[in-house]
């Protein structure tokens, strides 16, 4: 998923160069290492660039629910699962490809990445009050997620909109389960993001 505009960033951030590359790429090449095929989703503006960079390229949507489908529709038909992931999340490792589609392939309709909540989170209510959230039961959830394509392809045909696609699945009634997520999967969100995530990189191939 490479479709976003990037405005909080400043710019397509999934183009913007990390470790001497662009960022997508860095999603590219793990996605190409743990699944038969790859799916490129980009704004329609990028389709003829990016054109021959994965199996198939596609425009994305005005929605992320929307930009998914749009990669969902050229997914061959006898897809067992399938793995929804964001470009903006360069530093996903191999072991946490393995373990989403391995938790699938075990029998979750949807296998989420988690990582534990460390800050102090409340909840702001309508009158303007602040309550104070149980972190312990609180976790942060990550890409990639991996699905059963029948209950990925169910969740969407209602053409729902939501954060993210576990829960649309969740929504229909799927099992999900949690995988292990990992702190350095970081989501670039900001321009410091993407240099934090260089220090990451680079302490990642020089180890």
């Amino acid at each position: 998923m490479a479709g976003g505009s990037g405005a909080r960033f400043g710019g397509h951030k999934q183009f913007a160069s990390l470790g001497g590359r662009p960022v997508v790429d860095w999603s590219l090449e793990a996605a190409g290492a743990s699944c038969s095929g790859v799916v490129l989703v980009v704004p329609v503006q990028f389709l003829a660039e990016h054109e021959g960079r994965a199996d198939r390229v596609v425009a994305g949507a005005g929605s992320r629910a929307g930009s998914v489908r749009a990669g969902l529709e050229v997914v061959p038909a006898d897809a067992v699962v399938v793995v929804v992931h964001d470009a903006a999340r360069p530093l996903a490792s191999p072991g946490l490809w393995a373990g989403v589609i391995g938790a699938v392939l075990d029998g979750a309709d949807a296998a989420v990445p988690c990582v534990p909540v460390t800050d102090t989170i409340k909840q702001r209510q309508p009158d303007g009050r602040l309550v104070t959230l149980d972190r312990s039961l609180l976790v942060a959830s990550q890409t990639p997620q991996a699905f059963s394509a029948t209950a990925l392809r169910a969740a969407h045909a209602s053409g729902a909109e939501a954060t993210d696609d576990a829960a649309l699945v969740e929504a229909m009634g799927g099992r999900l389960v949690e995988v292990p997520g990992e702190p350095s999967n970081l989501k670039l969100t900001g321009p410091e993001d993407l240099r934090l995530a260089g220090a990451l990189l680079e302490g990642r191939l020089c180890s």
